[in-house]
């Protein structure tokens, strides 16, 4: 079984992925995020994922291979030593060699590119046609522009609507804290402050998300599919249809692929 880890801003998530499975989707066997914070060790993250893996019927030596992806470097150092100690190898580190991209990236900064967003990208040419815009909704929610060849285009970087409702409450002193979720109805006049913040957050993101979709389509002039991955996805499918296809799993899905392409082509 190959142990796929994707650490980001405010998650790490460590899948169980059956190997060679890319091609078909990747059969994803189990899936588990913790909170990142980089000064947590090799051995703490061990215990913690040894109980889960016993408690989805899995034993840690039946992990062959170990592939991580990352945004957070201070991390890097801790989930290379959980998978050299208690994997028993030396892990693939997204990005890096023998598992480099083999994407253009067509940007003036291509170094700068995170490693989840060009894993999403891989994942989401490997699964559709043609010029595609991935959104991800994460610490910030990203939206990446790849063309029909699968080249890099480049993209946009925008706050994550938990980090923009943390702003906005941490700036308002009279503002309380809310939950994050569709308003019961599609009225965007506020009867009282909670459904007025509620407006604001979910009604503005999602004019947020279709006014640079279109932008970035009428400047591409080509069909363009949109693909969502990410946690809060789901949170917008239903109020809008901006989204041709969400992916829940795709950055995992890439970091498969990426695996199999280093060890049996492709």
């Amino acid at each position: 079984m190959l142990l796929a880890i994707d650490a980001g801003n405010t998650n790490v998530v460590f899948a169980l992925v059956e190997p060679g499975s890319a091609s078909a989707g990747s059969a994803i066997k189990a899936r588990w995020r913790i909170a990142t914070d980089p000064r947590r060790t090799a051995d703490e993250y061990a215990v913690w994922l040894s109980q889960l893996l016993n408690l989805e019927g899995y034993d840690r030596k039946q992990v062959t291979g170990v592939i991580i992806a990352t945004v957070v470097p201070r991390a890097l150092h801790n989930l290379q030593t959980l998978a050299r100690k208690y994997f028993g190898g030396e892990p693939l580190i997204a990005g890096q060699p023998p598992v480099e991209w083999g994407m253009q990236l067509d940007v003036e900064e291509p170094h700068a590119l995170g490693a989840d967003r060009a894993v999403n990208m891989i994942a989401a040419h490997a699964l559709y046609e043609g010029d595609l815009i991935t959104i991800d909704f994460g610490t910030a929610t990203t939206f990446d522009l790849s063309d029909f060849k699968g080249a890099y285009k480049g993209g946009i970087i925008a706050p994550g609507i938990n980090l923009s409702l943390d702003a906005l409450v941490t700036a308002a002193a009279k503002l309380p804290r809310i939950a994050i979720e569709a308003p019961e109805d599609t009225s965007v006049i506020g009867r009282d402050t909670v459904s007025q913040m509620h407006i604001g957050i979910y009604w503005g993101y999602i004019a947020m998300i279709e006014g640079l979709v279109a932008r970035m389509k009428a400047e591409v002039g080509r069909p363009v599919k949109v693909i969502a991955t990410g946690g809060l996805a789901s949170l917008f499918e239903k109020q809008t249809d901006v989204f041709d296809h969400i992916e829940p799993d795709l950055t995992i899905q890439g970091l498969a692929m990426l695996w199999d392409r280093a060890h049996i082509g492709g």
